[in-house]
């Protein structure tokens, strides 16, 4: 058993364009965190001069979703974590994949913190 899931996700080959625009960044991701059932809490987009890259947090009630992109290469980091069963990163993931549209993409799955399936969170609670 696990508490949470970590997407890693290296998408290859983006148009430049779409990455250097930051407020279609931000309606990509935080539509797709909607669609994908996060609860989100607040977030945090910054664009790198005329033509850099963007930086991107979404602080949702599960966790967070994470993107920083390179036009100049063609790339962008994409991070989804979760902690909640009800959300689904690869769907989330499917979502931001669908409106970039890159031409590769490479995920790496996370489970975080591996727990005993023998405690439950009462017995967490009670021993701290």
């Amino acid at each position: 058993m696990h508490i949470g899931t970590h997407l890693i996700i290296e998408l290859y080959g983006c148009n430049e364009a779409i990455l250097r625009n930051v407020e279609l960044i931000k309606e990509i991701l935080i539509n797709s965190a909607k669609l994908g059932g996060a609860t989100i809490l607040s977030d945090y987009f910054h664009k790198f001069g005329f033509e850099g890259g963007v930086t991107g947090v979404i602080c949702i009630a599960e966790s967070h979703i994470s993107i920083h992109t390179w036009p100049e290469y063609e790339y962008a980091a994409l991070d989804i974590f979760t902690c909640s069963p009800k959300m689904d990163p690869t769907f989330i993931q499917d979502k931001i994949v669908e409106a970039i549209k890159p031409k590769d993409v490479k995920t790496k799955r996370i489970n975080r913190g591996s727990i005993k399936s023998s405690r439950t969170r009462l017995d967490l609670e009670i021993a701290n």
